[in-house]
């Protein structure tokens, strides 16, 4: 299931890139869709990688790359900029499951 989802948020990472360059509607939602996209599609294939020994770790990654991503594909796609203070716990989400993969490899 994981890995299902891993691979679902890959595909929407690619996705949101190509929207965003060749359909958003002006320079900052094409930038919104770029960024959204490479971070997604990064978090998404270390989930991939390291999710047979670091399961609570990938699922982090996995989300946090959702609501950092989703949120700025929502404000490129003209939600309220608002959406844009959510941005951040995504972010955040993503270093505490980069700092838990470490201290798992860490111990070993």
């Amino acid at each position: 299931m994981l890995g299902a989802l891993a691979a679902i948020s890959a595909a929407m990472a690619v996705a949101a890139g190509a929207f965003g360059a060749h359909g958003a509607a002006g320079p900052q939602e094409a930038e919104w869709l770029r960024t959204g996209g490479i971070y997604q599609l990064i978090h998404a294939v270390a989930a991939l990688a390291i999710m047979g020994v670091a399961r609570g770790p990938a699922i982090m990654l996995l989300v946090g790359g959702a609501i950092f991503a989703v949120t700025l594909y929502a404000m490129a796609l003209g939600a309220p900029k608002w959406l844009g203070a959510v941005t951040p716990i995504g972010g955040t989400l993503l270093i505490g499951g980069w700092l838990w993969a470490a201290w798992l490899f860490w111990r070993g």
